[in-house]
């Protein structure tokens, strides 16, 4: 069974029904954030970490960018992934997330992950078979040590159509202002769409568990997706909240 197949890319938010239920899952945010920080009701809650990965133009950092625009930008960190440095590859590769992890009544955003391992290093090469069919097991053992701590882990696969990333590409392309987000890597990725989807799926399979599932978006609509990632974050905000028999949005 293919995830990705099954997505239904048509789902689209027009402008004034966006803005509208954007402006109302931020602000729903905005109070449970508050409630985990301690802010209201003045008992820390569980650590927040919110995980993005997606094929190249998916929306990623325009979902991050409403995601926490609301917030205090003291309550959330956000934290950007791309290959790992020379003195980083002396370690185990999910050495370098640890430090970004955040504690109870933080939060924290990721901006590409410990996914990287089974997604580009094992299509470019960059890990051998063994490493990178080893990861699934050492992801999973990760996500389950930080869950059953009480963390609240939300993880975000960004979906578009192949014909969607191709009109990204080619509008950042024109613009001068963001030209510089478009490199010769994402149209090499782009050529290896087929290879890259066999490894979304295996991913997908293999690390969705009952307390770290993945969510995928529809993201060929930048508004639709924006809401979605929104009120999927409160949605499991308050389901932890809930399960640790604590009373949501109480002052």
């Amino acid at each position: 069974m293919s995830r990705l197949a099954d997505v239904d890319l048509s789902l689209r938010l027009g402008k004034k029904d966006a803005k509208t239920q954007l402006a109302e899952a931020q602000d729903r945010l905005v109070r449970l954030r508050l409630q985990l920080g301690g802010q209201v009701g003045g008992e820390l809650g569980p650590p927040l970490c919110v995980l993005f990965e997606g094929w190249d133009a998916s929306g990623k950092g325009g979902a991050i960018k409403r995601l926490v625009s609301e917030l205090d930008p003291r309550h959330a960190r956000v934290a950007q992934f791309a290959a790992p440095s020379f003195d980083e590859k002396r370690h185990h590769f999910l050495w370098r997330f640890w430090p970004v992890l955040p504690g109870w009544g933080g939060m924290a955003v990721l901006d590409r992950t410990w996914y990287g391992r089974v997604l580009v290093e094992r299509v470019e090469g960059f890990a051998s078979e063994a490493a990178w069919q080893r990861a699934y097991g050492e992801i999973v053992d990760l996500e389950t040590t930080l869950t059953a701590e009480g963390m609240i882990l939300v993880k975000f696969w960004m979906h578009v159509s192949p014909e969607e990333q191709l009109r990204r590409f080619e509008s950042r392309r024109d613009d001068p202002l963001r030209a510089w987000k478009l490199t010769d890597e994402d149209w090499r990725n782009r050529e290896k769409r087929g290879a890259y989807t066999d490894a979304v799926e295996e991913m997908l399979d293999r690390t969705d568990t009952p307390t770290a599932p993945w969510h995928v978006v529809a993201a060929d609509d930048k508004r639709w997706a924006r809401v979605f990632v929104v009120r999927t974050v409160c949605d499991a905000i308050e389901a932890a909240l809930h399960a640790r028999g604590t009373d949501v949005g109480r002052a």
